[in-house]
């Protein structure tokens, strides 16, 4: 019988590549509610390409009473206008793209209602996507935080990080080249939000994030 491979992945703002490559591949994957929230995440930020290169998107949060914050209780914050903001950010980034128009009535909804927590935002954004994509993961929150795995577990919860360079730590992965409206400019740009992969490529996503 096959070993089930299970990934624990940390909860991330519009995920990169990267990410949804794991979520493809994994027979089940836990997301991290237990961890101590850390800003300067993709817990909470996102990076995609303007058109004059990468453009990095970060949710304000409530500072948290503890330093020791579990990320399930995070709260946004309504700081600074962000939902408004970023819509705007995307909008400008990805009009020009084959498939936004296609897809901006999905993604509009979440910046126009207002969710307390983080970690809610963040799973029916990531559901959404997956439905867009076409990709069926097996997904549940953690009951504890661990720090022991078992043979056939695999633990990214710090390894897809904004500050990490994918090709050191995470050698699973390999970017597949797909068209992006900037690349002519800004040659290709690898990793960036899963939403980059989307609105350039549409249907064909899945094709991207399926090629070894």
């Amino acid at each position: 019988m096959k070993e089930m491979k299970i990934a624990y992945l940390s909860s991330a703002y519009l995920a990169p590549v990267e990410y949804y490559t794991k979520l493809l591949t994994y027979d089940k994957v836990f997301v991290e509610q237990h961890d101590h929230y850390i800003k300067q995440t993709y817990r909470n930020r996102c990076t995609i390409a303007g058109p004059s290169g990468e453009l990095a998107l970060s949710i304000p949060t409530v500072k948290p009473d503890t330093l020791k914050c579990p990320m399930k209780d995070i709260r946004i914050s309504d700081h600074g206008n962000w939902r408004h903001l970023h819509w705007n950010a995307i909008e400008s980034a990805y009009n020009s793209t084959p498939f936004f128009e296609y897809y901006k009535d999905d993604f509009r909804p979440f910046y126009e209602k207002k969710y307390e927590f983080l970690i809610d935002f963040n799973e029916e954004l990531c559901r959404m996507v997956c439905e867009l994509i076409d990709i069926h993961p097996t997904m549940e929150r953690t009951s504890e935080y661990k720090m022991e795995f078992a043979p056939g577990e695999s633990d990214f919860r710090e390894v897809i990080h904004p500050k990490k360079d994918f090709r050191e730590v995470d050698t699973e992965f390999v970017p597949q080249p797909y068209y992006q409206v900037f690349e002519s400019k800004l040659s290709f740009l690898p990793n960036l939000s899963i939403i980059d992969l989307l609105f350039n490529m549409g249907p064909e996503s899945l094709l991207t994030l399926g090629k070894r």
